[in-house]
């Protein structure tokens, strides 16, 4: 017998590969949007700025029709669109239902950021008028709650530098469209610096002795051997480490089985140097792999 003609049918898969995707940044003014549409136009990316939400759904139609052509389309939307904005959550819902490759950006600092921020520019908050910046800022953060626990990539660019944040957006969104592994970023983190906002898990380590007070360990950090081997000679180290891994395991495959491609797990100490940044250099080595990409990034290393 012949071989069927028709070619067989894709897995879904192979679908998803080859689906256009559409970037949507969006989230807090000033907390770096215009630095994200930068670095996706760097990437490759078709970026719109300041797109009215009723817009996404001719933007996707666009993507479908030649994907070829557009295969990464970004579009920003903020509060500049004003009225246009609370018709994002139909939009967004819209676009999805034609069965693109949508990603959510949210953007956000805290609040004493975003007032430094717009006084070094000397340039009014879109909501300002007739108000403070601070209450700008306030209306703005109420406005945007849901969209931001809706976001699939969250940024906090507080304690970010121009080159820090544009490394991050790189990381997430810069690299192959047809990369379907979920991106695990593993922050350590002092609690003297705060918890990182980004962060949809977060552990506590100040359980395990700390090595600030052994003086030859004093000045080195969590990436030297002798002070890993320090923290996790400790009783209870392995015990949660081998208990976390497998914690985040779970949470991986079910992020996984969702779609969700970017994820932050948090690890914290006193001052973010020795036992967290020991804990997330060995919490990404074991979770990498199964489709899982993790990687260890330490907030306050170098922090007094």
């Amino acid at each position: 017998m012949n071989a069927p003609s028709t070619p067989p049918t894709d897995t879904s898969d192979s679908v998803a590969l080859r689906r256009p995707r559409l970037a949507l940044v969006t989230g807090m003014s000033g907390a770096g949007r215009s630095t994200a549409s930068h670095v996706l136009e760097d990437e490759g990316w078709f970026v719109v700025d300041n797109l009215p939400p009723q817009m996404l759904g001719p933007l996707a139609d666009l993507a479908l029709r030649d994907s070829a052509a557009l295969p990464r389309l970004a579009a920003v939307v903020d509060v500049r669109g004003r009225s246009f904005f609370v018709a994002l959550t139909d939009a967004l819902t819209d676009v999805r239902s034609k069965g693109l490759d949508l990603v959510v950006m949210f953007l956000e600092a805290d609040d004493a950021t975003l007032v430094r921020r717009f006084e070094s520019v000397r340039r009014p908050h879109p909501l300002q008028p007739p108000g403070t910046v601070l209450q700008a800022i306030q209306q703005e953060r109420e406005l945007l709650h849901g969209l931001r626990n809706a976001a699939d990539i969250l940024i906090d660019s507080s304690e970010m530098n121009v080159h820090q944040l544009s490394a991050k957006v790189r990381a997430a969104l810069g690299g192959d469209e047809s990369d379907n592994d979920l991106h695990l970023t593993v922050v350590s983190f002092g609690f003297k610096h705060g918890i990182p906002l980004d962060a949809e898990n977060v552990a506590d380590v100040r359980f395990l002795p700390n090595p600030h007070w052994i003086p030859h360990l004093r000045g080195k950090n969590g990436l030297d051997a002798e002070v890993a081997d320090y923290v996790f000679a400790a009783s209870g180290a392995t015990q949660f480490v081998d208990a976390y891994t497998e914690y985040l395991k779970v949470v991986t495959r079910g992020y996984r089985a969702d779609g969700k491609r970017f994820a932050v797990a948090a690890v914290g100490c006193t001052g973010g140097k020795h036992r967290s940044v020991a804990m997330a250099q060995e919490l990404a080595r074991r979770l990498t792999g199964d489709g899982v990409r993790a990687l260890a990034a330490h907030r306050d290393l170098g922090k007094e």
